[in-house]
């Protein structure tokens, strides 16, 4: 991955931040000015709560107190309305931010996958979305917190001066102090969370892996290795957790001289301050003006600076580096199309990790362009593996795979298609969840459905534009839909991995007779030993023991086989081994 150097990529943060803020100047001028109606309290407080006392309560006329209140309580009415008026005007400024970088990042993702051949990568997408969202709402809590303080800064400062000048010679060198401070630790802080964020993307990358090929860790005996694998990914997330927290701790030091320090020297101060002609009212309305506003607003400005800022910039910095990332490797050629839908696998090995046993290892297979072939074997001892590296979601670490005689990762996407298990839905028609790898006409998306036996699901979703939700689907009606995608597409390779398990065995049968009639080549990872009934040649996984032949050699030379179609036969025959 090729990073933007630090004062680089800082000048592109700076500079995309500003050219949100400035993007739509009437907004920003909106806000500007309903920023001032809602910082009103902040300057009216303390001169308030003085003038209610001394010319007030204290000296008798209860009427002019109340009014002092009384104008109070309406400025925070007026203020309510500007603060409303002023989340709409940040939501005016971070949408169309957060729209312009979605279609940058997105744009650029798409790009880098159709440059290299490959997809984009549901991992590389759902990266890419997660930084925008993040920085929409680091932006958005950055606007309000910077606003709010310097309109609240500026408040408090006048309405001491008008108080009583000399006060600011007391709040405003211990403020200016744990500002600076504050300001300074900012770049430790971005270094920190920008580290602690790689640290969590290892982890996440990590376990995700880990979960994804369990059964086969399980199944090989790997889980030391990938256990001591995933502990140093964590123990170096929680070092970087707490390089972060001792950062972060220089914020509440920063808190305590900036606004706590104030309210000591003015309460120190308060015998001087009366002697040179302040009254108690007014230090009362100074430590209003310090406690009901300055404190809150530079807790807030430290809090939410610290966490937001720095975020917002690593969220963009993350997003505006360049290159695809390297969870999402994939050899740079341009895409090629197989000359045919044949599949060759020449001594391939597989593992889920650098030190985690290989899943498939020497593996060797012909499937010749238009053969049916299930993959049958014990759950967990790498079939879905197999089905993935055939398809070209997964690279081998050793060996080849071949489609039509081309690298399966860089093969036209177009010339296969693989159906996992868990089959997705969107929100939408049920015409465009049917035509998402490949369309018709109405008639041929019909006749599909009716091949693999979708036609009542169709029908009882009201027909091809009903609107349909995959949420109230049961799995197997999911899987239908899906199936008919597959039949649709263009796509010479097929693979079904255990893609109608929540089927029953009749359904499973039509849909499977579908798709060899359909023509082309089919790999079914079987979910039932009747799927290779059905198939011309099954491949028997059994760890290193790896047997290709007919229903009835496999039977007859395999026990693992025997046992699974429930038959046993001691003659053995002549049967082809795979390695």
């Amino acid at each position: 991955m090729t990073a933007p150097s630090g004062a680089g990529a800082a000048t592109r943060v700076r500079r995309v931040v500003w050219e949100a803020v400035v993007a739509r100047p009437s907004v920003t001028a909106r806000l500007m000015a309903w920023s001032v109606v809602e910082a009103a309290p902040a300057f009216l407080i303390g001169l308030a709560i003085a003038r209610a006392v001394d010319d007030g309560f204290a000296a008798g006329r209860v009427d002019v107190g109340a009014a002092w209140l009384g104008a109070l309580a309406c400025v925070w009415v007026v203020a309510a309305i500007g603060a409303r008026q002023v989340v709409l005007a940040v939501a005016a400024l971070v949408e169309p931010f957060r729209d312009r970088l979605l279609e940058r990042v997105a744009g650029t993702v798409l790009r880098d996958a159709a440059a290299a051949g490959r997809g984009p990568g549901a991992s590389a997408v759902a990266r890419a979305t997660l930084q925008v969202e993040l920085a929409r709402d680091a932006l958005a809590a950055v606007i309000t917190v910077v606003r709010s303080f310097a309109f609240t800064l500026v408040s408090v400062l006048l309405g001491l001066a008008v108080l009583d000048p000399r006060m600011l010679m007391l709040v405003v060198p211990p403020f200016l102090a744990g500002l600076v401070l504050f300001l300074l630790s900012l770049p430790a802080l971005a270094r920190r969370q920008r580290a602690y964020l790689l640290a969590d993307e290892r982890t996440a990358s990590t376990t995700g892996t880990i979960a994804g090929g369990l059964r086969d860790i399980v199944a090989c005996g790997a889980e030391d290795r990938v256990a001591a694998d995933a502990r140093a990914h964590i123990d170096a997330q929680e070092a970087a957790g707490r390089g972060l927290a001792r950062v972060t701790a220089v914020r509440t030091l920063a808190l305590s001289l900036g606004a706590w320090v104030p309210v000591v020297l003015i309460l120190a101060a308060a015998p001087w301050l009366t002697g040179h002609g302040a009254t108690a009212a007014m230090i009362i309305g100074a430590l209003a003006y310090l406690t009901q506003s300055l404190v809150p607003a530079f807790n807030g400005f430290v809090e939410g600076l610290g966490v937001s800022a720095v975020r917002l910039a690593v969220s963009l910095t993350r997003l505006l580096e360049s290159g695809p990332t390297a969870h999402d490797a994939r050899p740079a050629d341009a895409p090629a199309a197989p000359e045919a839908a044949a599949v060759t696998v020449r001594g391939v090995r597989f593992a889920y990790g650098e030190f985690a046993a290989p899943v498939i290892d020497g593996l060797d297979l012909d499937v010749p362009s238009g053969d049916h072939l299930a993959v049958v074997g014990p759950s967990g001892i790498g079939k879905s593996t197999l089905a993935a590296l055939i398809a070209g979601v997964l690279v081998p670490d050793a060996g080849e795979v071949l489609v039509g005689g081309v690298p399966a990762a860089r093969a036209d996407a177009a010339t296969r298609v693989l159906i996992p298990q868990e089959a997705y839905v969107f929100r939408g028609t049920v015409r465009e969840n049917l035509e998402y790898l490949g369309g018709g006409t109405d008639a041929a998306i019909l006749a599909a459905a009716d091949a693999v036996g979708a036609s009542a699901l169709v029908e009882r979703l009201g027909g091809l534009d009903a609107a349909v939700d995959g949420s109230v689907l049961s799995a197997g009606e999911r899987q239908l839909v899906a199936l008919v995608r597959a039949y649709l597409a263009p796509a010479d390779l097929v693979v079904l991995d255990e893609a109608t398990c929540h089927l029953d065995p009749a359904a499973e049968a039509r849909a499977e007779a579908a798709f060899a009639a359909r023509g082309g080549t089919l790999v079914v990872i079987a979910h039932r030993v009747s799927s290779a009934l059905r198939a011309r040649r099954v491949l028997l996984m059994d760890g290193t023991d790896v047997r290709l032949g007919t229903h009835a050699d496999l039977v007859a030379t395999a026990p693992l086989y025997a046992d699974l179609v429930g038959h046993w036969n001691p003659l053995a025959r002549g049967h082809e081994r795979v390695r």
